[in-house]
């Protein structure tokens, strides 16, 4: 049932502008753009995407139609279709509808944590266990991926920076108990190049063949510069939102991911292959606009354009 990446990509990207971006809006974005958005993507050539989470409606009314979503996103062929599940139970709803991965996020500080999600890290990696565990259970060709995501893993907006130290903690943890892949997120954007060398290459050495991937913000400017550092460590695997939608509800001052749009141009200038097209991708963004009016759009690959006879490195090769 797990989709896997081509081994023709030098770099996986993940776009979570439909649930890391959208969650900051009121205004309901309707069903069949989202599913426009999520098949106008696919045909740029993501080939993943994080199309919803399953939090109670109630929370956050945007994922109100997550079941109509994820059934529309597994109609895409090619697309690994990733959800945001909070608990066991939103986990359970995934593994009904068929899910691919399975994107379960606990706060590596202890405030951030007990705000986003009102429960003490212990009670968080337990629950992680409970999923894990059912997992196990299913048949093989019906078993989920189950990504292990660090949130403020590198400064919280509350208690500053984070130490490396309890990254390693909890990263471990997680692989003790059945995480597929560890996702290290810079929520609130607080890291600079060199935290995230440090923090990437101890947490990579710790969980040894484990794939760890990066999720990046540009609250301070340097989300490109630490998605470049992470790179480096060997991180092949990054999560982006088109147009750099998002930002953390508890954190008034965090802004959005980095832009997808950027991201994809500049590991393509490095000859990095992503599988993306990289006008096409640009387009997609007019269905972000016509649907929220007013929301400013970032980018530079969208405001400059590409350079002067710019051919992607990889065919010109």
């Amino acid at each position: 049932m797990v989709q896997s990446n081509s081994s023709d990509l030098d770099v996986a990207v993940c776009e979570v502008g439909l649930r890391d971006g959208l969650q900051m809006f009121n205004t309901p974005f309707p069903t069949a753009e989202k599913l426009a958005w999520i098949q106008a993507e696919r045909a740029a050539g993501v080939r993943e995407i994080e199309v919803t989470s399953f939090v109670p409606p109630k929370l956050v009314p945007q994922f109100v139609d997550a079941r109509e979503v994820v059934q529309g996103a597994l109609d895409t062929p090619g697309l690994t279709v990733v959800a945001l599940v909070p608990n066991l139970k939103g986990a359970e709803r995934a593994i009904e509808l068929g899910v691919h991965r399975l994107n379960y996020v606990m706060s590596v500080s202890r405030t951030h944590n007990l705000k986003n999600v009102r429960r003490e890290r212990e009670e968080s990696l337990a629950d992680f266990k409970r999923i894990a565990d059912l997992i196990r259970t299913l048949p093989e060709d019906r078993r989920p991926s189950l990504l292990g995501g660090l949130s403020s893993a590198l400064g919280c907006g509350y208690e500053g920076r984070v130490p490396v130290a309890d990254v390693r903690h909890w990263a471990m943890a997680y692989a003790e108990a059945g995480a597929d892949e560890i996702m290290i997120a810079d929520t609130v954007g607080y890291a600079d190049p060199v935290h995230v060398k440090e923090a990437f290459r101890a947490v990579m050495a710790d969980v040894g063949s484990l794939p760890v991937s990066a999720h990046f913000h540009d609250t301070r400017g340097l989300g490109l510069a630490n998605a470049a550092a992470a790179l480096e460590c060997g991180v092949r695997r990054f999560d982006a939102s088109l147009a750099g939608l998002g930002g953390c509800q508890f954190v008034p001052a965090a802004t959005g991911n980095i832009v997808m749009d950027d991201l994809c141009f500049m590991l393509d200038a490095m000859g990095m292959r992503t599988g993306v097209d990289l006008e096409k991708l640009v387009a997609v963004r007019e269905i972000v606009a016509r649907n929220l009016p007013g929301t400013p759009l970032y980018g530079a690959l969208a405001r400059a354009g590409l350079p002067v006879n710019y051919r992607t490195p990889a065919a010109a090769a």
